[in-house]
This record gives structure tokens, C-alpha cells and sequence, in this order.
């Protein structure tokens, strides 16, 4: 579909609110000229990307509390204690619409068009060695157009041609308004953004801790891939990264210790939470929300593990995971162990943190190498390659040490051995869209009433995808034309 010229307001503030700290007025050349100067400035600018992913409103809170919440992983003892909203699927264009996605991610992404154009403009002047933050900037700006589409388009596989989000891939004059592209445009742009960036980023790991890698871009496409359905192309990915033996999964004596550390051997793309910056202590990290005590008092957890992932752990009581499972609530009013509560934003069930003065500053792992062997795993039993799909499906197994390997693996048992392994980092609910499988939600608790969806539906639901609130039509509205169904 064809963007028309008239632009989001959104973006129009985002613009205004960048000018000051980027020094880049978006309707002022001679201003924008003088941005970037030198690596040192592009350095600075880039810090400033950085810390702008941790806010809560995105990757340090928000995105995966959504991708947990909304997944069936996790389960309240009763409503209304906060973000239960994104459990009950409660959004509105007016209510719970989760409008700071939008606003933050476009506020991103516009960052990542001051530094790449500025940059671009350098390169024409002559400058050099400026190229490996251009592409840092640039996987980045793939990254947050990926995961906007997610949230506000439907799945690749379902219907690529319906609406996806705007695409943003350069600056826009104050004042102008963009109209919604294809699901299929936009995992264009993605892919585009992410190949052009590749050459560019650096595979020393070891000095790039917290910062995007050509692996964390490599990992990025193989998940937009699998969303399309290319296996062969996931699986090469995948493979990619793993024999570049840049990372190392841990041993089972490894993996809880490993949450009290930052830039583990597992950790392919991880954000900084510093102490007085990203860290919000018990009312902004994930794991305030996760644990018993979080929020504003012991008796005020949000969210626990939901019955069938319990379930699902208990196959194995020995299962090395179950070292940052603590007690919950309803285990605790019980006299019961039920250990619902994760720890894992805490540095483990001491709460040590991962080394720094808070012990709620912990980094966001958003890739870790588990998860890409795990799509290795799926890709290559899509494709028949059994003796691939076991041997990587084996390596995350056998953290469950009672459970015998296998030999021939479905993609049910991965995606199973997946909800295991990543639970609490956001990523189960994109796994059951992405299939079409049945979401169950959790609730069972007496106190909890949800009138605002079923206890188990499909993707087809239209809540599965969020609404494009009513500040954004209000001030696009153009955009009303191009609201998601049901809404």
C-alpha cells in the first residue's frame, strides 16, 4: 500500500523532542549538519539509542510483560493490581491501549534516523570509520519496525498484505503524517535494514558487550524468518551463529549462577539496566512484577507462573530451571509450595542482582544462544532434517536431567522445550501466533474475572493485536480508515 504525504503526529513529536538532544532540528539542514562531528559525537548519540531501548515503556518493561502476560505463562491472584490489563487482553483505543509502545518506538526509530543520516552525510563529505555505528543504528531501527508490527499488525504467515505500521525509514518534516504499510513492506524493510547493517557491525563479542553484534543481527533475521515460514533460511542462520562458537550455552551447574552475572557466554544482544538510569527498582524492572514482595508490598505480586507452565516444568523435578522458581503467593496463603514466582530480573532467588549496587539493576538478555538453537531445532524438524533437529533440541533438553534424550523431535516438543527455557524474557506469545496455536489462559484463581476475552482462542482473536490509540487517529486521521478490525 502506498504512504501518502501526510504523517503521524507522532513523529512529528518525536522529532521535536529529539532536536535537544540530538542538536538536530528535522527542518533545519544547517542544524542537522552540525550533529555529528566526529566519532565521538556519533558515540555519544549512539549511548543515547541505547538508553532509550531500557526505558519501561518498551524493552525494559513493557514488551516483554506483554509477551508474558499475554501468552498463557502467567496467571494473577486477583485483578487490578496493575499491567493484569495486558493479561485479561484488555485494550481499547481509549483504555489500556498500551499507547507507549507507539510513542517510544517511533521515538527510537527517529533516533536511528538522526545518527544514520547524519552519518550518511559525513560519509559524503569524506569522513571515515563511522561505519560500524551506522549499522548498529540501522539493526536497531529493523528491530523496533519488527517488533511495532507485531504488536499492531497481524502475524506474516496469517496476512502479510494487511496493515502492518508505518514505515519510518528516514526523517519526515515537522507536521507530516504517514499512513500504515503492509505487514509484507514492512518485514521488507526489516530484512533490507538488517542485510545492509550485517557488513558493517563487528564479531568481536568480547568488546561489544551491551552493544548490537553482527550475531544479534544474524539472530534478529532468523526470527523474522521463521515468522515467514523460510526454515532453510533460519536454520543457516541459526547455524550461523552457533559454529561461529563466538557464545557457549552453559552447563546445567552454569545456568542459575548465570543470572547473577552480566554478559554471560549465552548473552548474544544485552542491555545495560544501570543503577539511577534504567532501573526503576520495584515499580519500573520485570521482575518487581514476577516475584513475591514486587510492587508495592509483599502481598501485591502481579503476576505468577500459570498452572500449565508449572506443569510443564514439573515433568522433571530436577530441572536446572526451577533455580530461579521461588514461592508465590498462592503458595504462600496455601502452606503450599507453589513456586510461581521468578527470579530470574533478580540475579536468582538471592537477589543478589547481577553485580551491581541494586539488585533490581539487572541487564535485559534480549538474544541468548538458547534461543537460537532452539530455532535451529524447529527449523530443521520444518524441514526433515531429524538428526539436526535432535542433536540442537538436546542441548536445551537436557536441562531437564531426568528426561532422556530423543531422537526424533516435533515441533511441538520444541516450542515445549522453549517455553521452558525462555520464560519470563517475553517470547512465548510470539511462538503461539506465529504457529496459530491455541493460547490458554490461566484462571483459575478464585478471585480472578475476565470479561474481556475467553480462557482459550487463536490468533483470529482480535485482541491479539493492539489498536492504534485514539491520540494517534486524533491526530492522523487519515489513520482512521486503517484501524484494526473489532476495534
Amino acid at each position: 500500500m502506498k504512504k501518502i504525504s501526510i504523517v503521524l503526529a507522532a513523529i512529528a513529536l518525536v522529532l521535536s523532542s529529539c532536536a535537544d538532544f540530538l542538536d538536530v532540528s528535522p527542518t533545519n539542514q544547517a542544524a542537522a549538519s552540525s550533529s555529528i562531528m566526529n566519532e565521538a559525537d556519533a558515540k555519544v548519540m549512539l549511548n543515547g539509542l541505547y538508553d532509550a531501548l531500557t526505558t519501561s515503556s518498551f524493552y525494559g518493561r513493557n514488551f516483554i510483560l506483554y509477551g508474558d502476560a499475554k501468552s498463557g505463562d502467567l496467571t494473577v491472584q486477583s485483578n487490578g493490581r496493575g499491567y493484569d490489563y495486558m493479561f485479561a487482553y484488555n485494550h481499547s483505543v481509549s483504555g489500556y491501549s498500551m499507547s507507549g509502545f507507539w510513542t517510544s518506538g517511533y521515538n527510537i526509530i527517529m533516533l536511528c534516523n538522526n545518527i544514520i543520516e547524519n552519518i550518511d552525510r559525513l560519509k559524503e563529505e569524506g569522513t571515515t570509520g563511522l561505519d560500524e555505528y551506522r549499522a548498529q543504528a540501522l539493526t536497531i531501527r529493523a528491530m523496533v519496525h519488527y517488533d511495532l508490527c507485531r504488536l499492531y499488525g497481524k502475524c506474516y504467515n496469517d496476512d502479510k498484505a494487511s496493515y502492518g505500521i508505518p514505515i519510518a525509514d528516514k526523517t519526515v518534516p515537522a507536521g507530516a503524517q504517514l499512513l500504515r504499510n503492509s505487514v509484507e513492506e514492512v518485514y521488507n524493510v526489516v530484512l533490507r535494514d538488517l542485510d545492509d547493517a550485517a557488513p558493517g557491525l563487528s564479531k568481536d563479542v568480547k568488546n561489544r558487550k551491551g552493544f548490537v553484534t553482527y550475531y544479534a543481527n544474524r539472530a534478529l533475521k532468523a526470527r523474522a524468518l521463521m515468522d515467514m515460514q523460510d526454515w532453510s533460511g533460519a536454520l543457516s542462520l541459526a547455524e550461523e551463529i552457533y559454529n561461529s562458537k563466538a557464545y557457549k550455552l552453559y552447563e546445567n551447574d552454569e545456568w542459575v549462577a548465570s543470572w547473577a552475572s552480566q554478559f554471560g557466554s549465552e548473552s548474544i544482544f544485552e542491555l545495560g539496566m544501570n543503577v539511577n538510569e534504567g532501573d526503576l527498582g520495584n515499580t519500573g524492572c520485570v521482575g518487581a512484577q514476577y516475584i513475591l514482595g514486587g510492587g508495592n508490598g509483599r502481598n501485591n505480586q502481579i503476576f505468577m507462573a500459570s498452572q500449565s507452565y508449572l506443569k510443564l516444568l514439573g515433568e522433571d523435578p530436577e530441572d536446572v530451571r526451577w533455580g530461579v522458581m521461588g514461592l508465590d503467593q498462592v503458595g504462600e496463603s496455601e502452606g503450599a509450595a507453589r513456586l510461581g514466582s521468578c527470579y530470574k530480573y533478580y540475579g536468582g532467588l538471592e537477589m543478589k542482582g547481577d553485580g551491581k549496587a541494586s539488585s533490581s539493576a539487572v541487564n535485559i538478555k534480549l538474544i541468548r544462544l538458547s534461543e537460537v538453537v532452539l530455532i535451529a531445532a524447529e527449523a530443521a524438524a520444518r524441514t526433515n532434517n531429524m538428526s539436526k533437529a535432535s542433536n540442537y533440541y538436546n542441548m536445551i533438553h537436557a536441562r531437564s536431567p531426568k528426561l532422556t534424550p530423543v531422537n526424533t523431535v516435533t515441533v511441538d516438543m520444541v516450542l515445549a522445550e522453549k517455553r521452558k527455557e525462555l520464560f519470563g524474557e517475553g517470547l512465548h506469545f510470539w511462538d503461539l501466533i506465529r504457529t496459530n496455536s491455541t493460547i490458554v489462559m490461566d484462571d483459575s484463581t478464585p478471585d480472578v474475572k475476565v470479561t474481556t476475552r475467553e480462557t482459550s482462542f487463536t490468533r483470529s482473536f482480535y485482541k491479539c493485536i493492539l489498536p492504534i490509540y485514539n491520540g494517534e487517529l486524533n491526530a492522523n486521521p487519515g489513520m482512521r480508515a486503517q484501524q484494526n478490525p473489532g476495534y
